[in-house]
């Protein structure tokens, strides 16, 4: 018997990624890391993560494990089989911003308030550290959004968004001027003051708060949702995951405009300024633990009345028990 830690597989590495600013995410994050390590897996990290952790990196014979520090944070994810994401929605927004290229399979453990990206929550990180040695997870596909900013024939910007990207007015008090498309024909002119674009995933993120439908993720749509529109015809609308949707900023707006993508990345608009949105060509992996039915994790989340439910299978008992008396 020995007390040293178990040689690490080289092929078994995961990425652990922290919201450090939090006192219970670098607790969490600190005891994730030796949980690991004590399992013979390697743990990458980022070096300001690192440091904040005050965590060194060591090689697989030292007795606290192995842990390796990058700074190269667009390929962090290379050779990763998962990212373990400690914090908030926000944190996995980051995480699917840094993994993109590697297409690394992101784990949330929430430490903020809904966290409905993340799959485990604070106490179950014992579960979650298991689950993860033992391989007993899956993987979900999440569709994505590539977002391109022209002006003319200037390309501006181009990026992408899991949740959603959002066009708004960059002062408050003027109105937004701007003339929505859908598949290269024109749908309507609003003034309003925005307009968010939005994938199933993001339909309980800002969509949701704007007073867009909840779409479940396996359904393949993309989400069109105006906010505060003056004008007759302003819903919420889904469409093919197939169709482009575009929004033009008229030139007549006395003011700007700002793009937001999934609250992490700006752009912005000037007068004039045309937005597309289709769908990315890079998916999200989400880690799920459990094949739960996604109307439970509403249900969790959104802590949602459920009391006096019998469900079917208990009202044929009942009813079949009436029968016979």
């Amino acid at each position: 018997m020995t007390d040293t830690a178990p040689e690490p597989d080289p092929q078994r590495r995961v990425l652990l990624l922290a919201h450090t600013g939090r006192a219970a995410a670098r607790d969490v994050a600190r005891e994730c890391v030796r949980a690991l390590n004590k399992h013979g897996i390697a743990v990458r990290l980022l070096a300001p993560e690192a440091e904040d952790l005050d965590l060194e990196p060591t090689s697989g014979t030292a007795p606290e494990g192995w842990i390796e520090i990058v700074d190269d944070e667009e390929h962090a994810g290379a050779g990763c089989e998962l990212a373990l994401v400690i914090g908030g929605d926000g944190s996995i927004l980051r995480a699917a911003e840094l993994t993109r290229t590697s297409g690394t399979p992101l784990l949330g453990v929430n430490l903020g308030h809904v966290g409905f990206l993340a799959e485990a929550e604070q106490d179950d990180v014992a579960i979650t550290i298991e689950a993860i040695v033992e391989r007993r997870y899956v993987t979900e596909e999440r569709l994505t959004i590539d977002v391109t900013v022209h002006r003319g024939k200037e390309l501006i910007a181009s990026t992408f968004a899991l949740n959603e990207a959002s066009v708004e007015k960059a002062a408050r008090e003027r109105m937004l001027q701007v003339v929505v498309e859908i598949d290269g024909r024109p749908l309507s002119r609003w003034g309003c003051d925005g307009v968010v674009c939005a994938t199933p995933t993001g339909s309980t993120a800002y969509n949701f708060s704007a007073g867009g439908p909840i779409v479940w993720p396996g359904v393949e749509a993309l989400l069109i949702v105006p906010i505060s529109a003056h004008a007759l015809f302003a819903r919420p609308m889904v469409v093919a995951p197939t169709s482009v949707l575009a929004i033009e900023v008229l030139s007549e707006n006395e003011g700007s405009g700002v793009l937001w993508c999934d609250g992490r990345r700006t752009v912005d608009l000037p007068p004039g300024a045309r937005i597309e949105v289709r769908r990315g060509e890079r998916p999200v992996w989400l880690v799920r633990l459990r094949e739960a039915p996604f109307t439970d994790r509403l249900v969790a989340k959104f802590d949602l009345p459920v009391e006096g439910w019998r469900g079917a299978s208990e009202r044929r008992r009942r009813e079949e028990g009436t029968s016979d008396a």
